[in-house]
Order: structure tokens, then sequence, then C-alpha cells
């Protein structure tokens, strides 16, 4: 009997964990449980197969409960089943033999109080991307990688901040026009540059680094929310193809990525190929995808993987494009909705009335 009263009261617990994030806030103790579908999803399986196996299911309450355990499951692993390979690729392979096409992308969240520095150079140096991408960098990792890093990364633009939101962005490729703007507030940077690929052919880059949900951070989402849909409303506007990158504080399934995505009319890498969960290093079951690389139709993937431990409560996170944009057609979105539209206005909007009350 304990361990069904157990089995019963986890139950009860997914449902409401279930139902939590349908409600349209942007509290953090609501938006938190957007993350954890994939541990959700596990624990209900397990769930539902002991009470099979261990209990005589009779009664309507039996019944009731199973059903409820189920609905419960197929939601959460609908949720997630798009980043897993059983799903169809959204961003093709390419199978394009020419290297002057490929663009190489490390993204990585250090940690700020993270010292294994050389960690992290070795990895940079291993992976040799064209553009790497470094967040949560203060002065002191600013000086460290300074030291390890090679010459060849001519192109460089460093915002060192002690508030855990500082970003480095250090490029092969020329950058050209490369600026650093808070969207939402002045001590969140985001940095946004153009960039001339090794084929000759100009691409737009925006590094976001948002705040996340959280008690000790932000107690709304609504900040992270309203610079990702500004973000995704640049890249729509955009007149060459645009990549999105960094450690973004939502993960890929949640409703305001989903909409990001939407508006922006962005690939993202991970559909139909894994999780790649970037976070949390340290906590092998609390796991999900913050990092993230969302692309324009032009580009194709070669390959992808989340990198080795450098100590950091992140794991590095490594794409290697390829810029095809005689193939673009082929993996197009559907075009943005009037309602999605409208959506992330009301979210920008949010912001905006935010900051008004506040001043």
């Amino acid at each position: 009997m304990r361990l069904k009263s157990f089995l019963i009261g986890f139950g009860v617990i997914a449902i409401l964990l279930t139902l939590l994030p349908l409600i349209p806030s942007d509290y953090w103790w609501i938006r938190m449980f957007d993350f954890p579908h994939l541990q959700l999803t596990t624990l209900t399986f397990l769930a539902i197969l002991v009470y099979y196996i261990k209990f005589d299911i009779k009664q309507y309450k039996d019944y009731l409960f199973m059903f409820a355990l189920i609905f419960c499951f197929l939601y959460q692993f609908g949720k997630i089943m798009p980043y897993t390979p059983a799903y169809a690729k959204e961003m093709y392979e390419s199978s394009n033999n020419d290297k002057a096409n490929d663009l190489k992308l490390f993204t990585a969240n250090v940690l700020q109080d993270n010292e294994e520095h050389q960690k992290l150079a070795k990895q940079i140096a291993d992976r040799d991307a064209d553009i790497l991408i470094l967040t949560e960098t203060d002065q002191v990792w600013l000086d460290a990688i300074k030291k390890e890093l090679s010459s060849d990364y001519q192109y460089q633009v460093e915002v060192p901040l002690p508030n855990t939101y500082g970003m480095l962005l250090y490029s092969k490729l020329p950058l050209i026009n490369p600026s650093v703007h808070y969207l939402v507030d002045d001590s969140i940077p985001s940095i946004h540059t153009k960039f001339k690929m090794k084929n000759g052919k100009l691409a737009q880059l925006y590094a976001i680094h948002p705040t996340p949900p959280m008690p000790q951070e932000n107690p709304k989402s609504t900040d992270r929310d309203a610079e990702m849909m500004i973000i995704a409303k640049m890249a729509k506007e955009s007149k060459l193809p645009v990549i999105v990158a960094g450690d973004f504080n939502d993960v890929a399934w949640s409703p305001t990525s989903l909409l990001f995505q939407r508006v922006s009319g962005l690939l993202d890498v991970r559909v139909g190929r894994g999780f790649y969960c970037t976070f949390n290093a340290k906590k092998m079951l609390l796991r999900w995808p913050l990092d993230q690389v969302y692309v324009s139709p032009e580009f194709r993937l070669r390959t992808m993987e989340s990198c080795e431990s450098i100590d950091s409560d992140h794991f590095p996170f490594y794409v290697e494009l390829s810029h095809e944009p005689e193939k673009a057609k082929e993996q197009l979105l559907d075009p943005t909705t009037k309602d999605e539209w409208e959506q992330a206005n009301k979210q920008i909007q949010k912001l905006k009335r935010t900051q008004r009350s506040d001043s």
C-alpha cells in the first residue's frame, strides 16, 4: 500500500506539473516548469509501468488514475518528441564538399566563477571554430582567454561584465559593423554583427544571453521573452542569412522558443537529431538544452555536438554548417501567422509597460 500511495501521490504531482505551464503567466514559478519535460516524461512512464505491473486495475478510480497518467505521459512526450531521432529533421544535412561554404561555430557559457580557463582554451584550440561566442565572461575570463587565443581570431567584440552577463565574440571571419545592444536592460548585452563567410557571402549574427526566470535573477520571464521576440523580428526582416546563438536560458520546446522560431523563420539544428543537453553539466538528472543555435534555411548541417565539460555548469555547444542558399526552399518553414506575430508584439509591449511602470 505504501508503494501505491507513493505512485498516486506522484501521479497527482505529475498532473499538476503538466497543467501548470499551460497557465499563460510569466511568473518564474510557472515558467520554470517549461524545462523538465524530459524528466517528467521518464518518471511518468515509470510510474505507469510500475502501477500496471504491481496492482490490479479493477475499480474506476484505478482506470481514471491510469488515464490521467497516460495523458500526462503523452503530453510530455509530445513536447520532447521533435528533439529525438524518431522525428523528421527540420534542417537537412549537407552533401556539398566545397569547404569554402563551411562555417564552424562554438558557443559556451563559461560560468563566471569557474577558474578552469585552460579547459576551455583547449576545446577552442581543438575545435578550431570560425566564430566563438562566450557568455558569462568577466575581465578575468577575458584576460585568460586572450593569452591562449590564436592570432587567427583577428576580429573581436569584447563586453566583459561582473554581473554574469559578460559576452565575448571572436571571429576568424571579417566582422562588418559589429555593435553591442542592450535591448531590454542596460546590464544585459547582445552582440549584432554581419560577417563575411569564406565564400565571400555576407550573413547576420545575433549573439544573445537573456536573463532566466528565476527568483535570484528575474521573478518573471518578461525580459527574456521580449528579447527573444525582438531578435526574432530582426531575423525575420533581415535580407541576409541569419544565425542566432548563445545561452537562451530557455529550452527548445518552451512556448517562447517555439514562438521565437515561428516568428523568425529560423531552423532549429536539434530537431530530429537529439536533445544535446548543455545544462546542467554538474547534475546528470537535471539536464536540458539551454544553449541554442538557430539558422536560416540557407544553411545546412554538417555536424553538431555537446562538448566535454569545462567545469562550467554548461557544456559547450559546437555546430558545423554549410552555406547552400540554392537549396533554401527545400527546408522553408510555414509562414508566420498573424496570430503568432501579434503574440510576439504583445510580449514586447508587456516589457515596455513594465519599464514604464518601474520608471
